[in-house]
């Protein structure tokens, strides 16, 4: 499973940091490790891609011996994830892998437990919080939510298409960042924090073998994330139509033509979907430029030339309005 090229709200690293008061000198050696401006922290509109964040996560994790860096009362040492994967590799199905997930997790944590709940055709596997989570709450469950629909994913070797997700809090600034990070209908102020799926995905066997593991925890959380959706609905079809033509700024009638569909069929697709086509195409040249600007020394003219901008300061007008913040600001964290 490979990566859309993507981005994260960077409350996400602010929310981890924050978790970490008393590493925070170690934190934020990671964080310019990882290429991150620290003046960025202070941008709530700022972002980083997907890779920054999970390279943030790695190293806290090494740099703390805690693969969920400073998440609960006591840390999961280095190879917990690896244990526990090793353990569910032979199991018949995803559904007795699961099971064995959610014995382990009993055994290891006390301030959180995943419980498999049947409800006819559909299965939940809830998030229950033993004892208070404390400072980023929210964090520890979008991770451990990730966790759930990554490692479940990879044991067979499909993405799952989980059909609703419940959160116990209201739902934030972000929510709607939610459809990039779950591949479900998010649902806030609920009483428990859950992820549900259509109870046939647990008969699907398991497909990975230990030879592959390495690989996936060497990108952990990256393949923990949903930005490796395969399914084609409209918003998908056109952000990759749109990825492989930046260039150009295909107009929607451009993009409708090659999707041998019409304008106003493309348009009402995307609506349905909670989706415009503008905000799709800024969205996605938002990412592409943050990460060439992150990842890279292209110069900013030609980053901007290569996503439709003839014009320097009409990309970084734009670059403004997307994070706030203004192109070479996402340059100043990398050493």
């Amino acid at each position: 499973m490979s990566a859309r090229s993507a981005t994260l709200p960077i409350r996400f690293v602010g929310d981890l940091l924050q978790r970490l008061g008393p590493q925070r000198e170690t934190a934020m050696a990671c964080v310019h490790q990882a290429g991150i401006a620290p003046a960025l922290l202070e941008q709530d509109t700022a972002r980083v891609t997907v890779e920054q964040f999970a390279h943030v996560y790695r190293l806290l994790a090494v740099a703390l011996d805690d693969e969920t860096p400073g998440y609960f009362s006591r840390p999961l040492h280095a190879g917990t994830l690896k244990f526990l994967c090793l353990g569910m590799l032979d199991a018949a199905n995803l559904r007795v892998a699961m099971y064995r997930f959610c014995s382990f997790f009993r055994l290891v944590l006390d301030d959180l437990q995943f419980v498999i709940s049947d409800t006819g055709a559909q299965t939940r596997i809830v998030l229950v919080e033993r004892r208070p989570l404390g400072t980023g709450r929210e964090l520890i469950l979008e991770t451990m939510l990730m966790l759930v629909q990554g490692i479940a994913s990879w044991m067979i070797d499909r993405q799952i298409g989980f059909t609703r997700l419940d959160l116990a809090y209201p739902a934030p600034r972000y929510a709607h960042e939610y459809a990039h990070i779950y591949p479900a209908p998010a649902h806030f102020d609920q009483p428990y924090t859950a992820l549900q799926l259509d109870a046939r995905w647990l008969s699907a066997p398991i497909r990975q073998n230990k030879a592959a593991l390495s690989a996936f925890l060497l990108h952990a959380p990256t393949d923990w994330i949903y930005v490796t959706a395969s399914e084609h609905r409209a918003i998908h079809r056109v952000r990759d139509y749109l990825a492989a033509h930046l260039e150009c700024s295909p107009t929607i009638e451009e993009v409708a033509r090659a999707l041998h569909t019409s304008p106003r069929t493309l348009a009402r697709h995307l609506t349905q979907e909670g989706g415009r086509f503008q905000a799709i195409k800024d969205a996605l040249r938002r990412d592409v430029a943050i990460e060439r600007l992150s990842r890279s020394d292209t110069p900013i003219a030609t980053i901007g030339a290569s996503l439709g901008f003839d014009d320097p300061a009409a990309f970084s007008r734009a670059f403004r309005q997307w994070t706030g913040s203004p192109p070479k600001a996402y340059r100043q964290g990398r050493g």
